[in-house]
């Protein structure tokens, strides 16, 4: 029946964005895993290491607006396949990589391009599904989330150990390629009023952001003039945002307090969550002489909560406790990276398995009803905008977090004072997103 046939085409559509959601997951935490044995390879300094997955999620997080209005504008479907194409020739470029400063450089490029893929896929989402199936069509982002982060890091020790690093970056190429030819199942999408390009906005955010997160990654120490100009630099952008005729971002996402508190929930937890990811397997195999595998293995307990806590929380706590449920997941992640703190990393040790196991469960729990809370109040208008934004601010984070966890376990030589510093902003998190898990409660009394 055509029914059934667009009821088929609608969930083989999502398996196409959802494809694309787990590439770009998978790429990033493949690569914190393999990022030591990529060092011993291509020649340089230790501090390179954390620019293999800053280059990435820099540009990424800087460019996620722009790519969600690119979708208003253009089509979400065309620049979701010009993002993919994009994506898997970068892809090769880093596999090819002679040296540090070409593989950064790639890096970069396949940051940016998968910023033009990411924003469109909760639009597209939307434009495929409605009612009680678009709950659970964006319920579905949780768990593949959750199975990307089991799959990467083990993945990325396995290629790196049996073949080599560069192998880590070819898995890009027969996903990539398999989205790009599906994708003529997705449905065009894009604003009902074509919205104008703010390119004086672009350049604003794009400068801030990059003034900010580098004097934290540069080896030569932290640049206190370069922090501060960053910083000015977006409080001028968030200023100029309210003045300009076609704003990045739509000022009535401000209306209510809920989405600036997931903004700044984002920022922390995803620091604390990419930043920790980054921290172990560095500790393991810059700290105790561990290879690879060992290090991606060590990874699992961590992935593997993650993707059981956030099916479990998307299936059954959300729907009995609502936004409640945010806070009983970042208890969980303190409480693990306590005990990470307390027992120390050591590789295939029970005590640092169960921390990290911890640590997985209380993301998965935090993940699933944070993003479900900070999108409830959206409207079709603003959701290219919303979507842009929550992605961007979620890789500042992770950008953010890999600089100041990252810098510090590789400055003092212990991953100590990184899981205290991650503990901290995990507690910070838990005091941001209090405005929105009130503003997810009142929303449920009014109906």
């Amino acid at each position: 029946m055509p029914t059934t046939t667009r009821y088929r085409r609608r969930w083989a559509a999502l398996a196409v964005l959802l494809v694309a959601e787990a590439m770009n997951l998978l790429d990033a935490t493949i690569v914190q895993v393999a990022g030591p044995a990529v060092h011993a390879d291509l020649p340089g300094p230790a501090a390179d290491i954390p620019w293999f997955s800053a280059a990435y999620t820099l540009p990424f997080a800087v460019f996620l607006i722009t790519g969600g209005r690119l979708g208003d504008m253009f089509g979400r479907a065309k620049v979701f396949r010009i993002g993919v194409a994009g994506f898997v020739l970068a892809s090769l470029v880093c596999a090819a990589a002679q040296d540090a400063g070409l593989l950064i450089g790639a890096r970069a490029v396949q940051g940016a391009a998968a910023a033009l893929i990411i924003p469109q896929t909760i639009g597209l989402i939307r434009a495929l599904f409605d009612g009680d199936e678009l709950a659970k069509a964006l319920g579905s982002i949780g768990p593949v989330m959750g199975l990307s982060a089991v799959t990467g890091p083990l993945l990325g020790g396995l290629l790196t150990q049996a073949v080599s690093w560069r192998a880590v970056f070819l898995v890009n190429v027969p996903l990539g390629l398999a989205v790009l030819f599906a994708a003529r199942l997705l449905r065009e999408d894009r604003a009902a009023t074509r919205p104008r390009l703010d390119l004086s906005g672009t350049l604003l955010v794009v400068a801030g952001a990059g003034l900010l997160v580098y004097p934290l990654i540069d080896p030569a120490g932290t640049n206190w003039v370069l922090l501060a100009a960053g910083a000015a630099l977006l409080v001028v952008f968030g200023c100029q945002q309210r003045r300009a005729a076609a704003p990045l971002v739509e000022p009535s996402l401000f209306a209510h307090r809920g989405f600036p508190a997931a903004l700044a929930g984002s920022l922390l937890f995803f620091a604390v969550m990419t930043g920790l990811m980054q921290v172990v397997p560095m500790q393991l195999q810059l700290g105790l002489g561990a290879d690879v595998r060992t290090a991606g293995l060590t990874l699992v307990p961590l992935s593997a909560g993650l993707a059981v806590s956030s099916y479990f929380a998307g299936a059954r706590l959300v729907p009995k406790f609502g936004s409640r449920v945010l806070f009983a997941g970042l208890a969980l992640l303190v409480a693990g990276i306590a005990a990470l703190y307390a027992g120390g990393i050591h590789a295939y040790a029970w005590p640092t398995l169960g921390a990290l196991a911890l640590c997985g469960l209380g993301m998965g729990t935090f993940t699933v009803p944070f993003f479900t809370a900070a999108l409830h109040r959206v409207r079709p208008h603003e959701t290219g905008s919303a979507a842009g934004l929550l992605n961007a601010v979620q890789q500042l984070g992770g950008t953010l977090g890999v600089a100041l966890l990252g810098g510090l376990c590789l400055g003092t030589g212990s991953a100590t004072a990184a899981l205290g510093l991650g503990a901290g902003l995990a507690v910070a998190a838990a005091v941001a997103v209090l405005p929105l898990a009130f503003d997810g409660l009142s929303s449920r009394r009014g109906r």
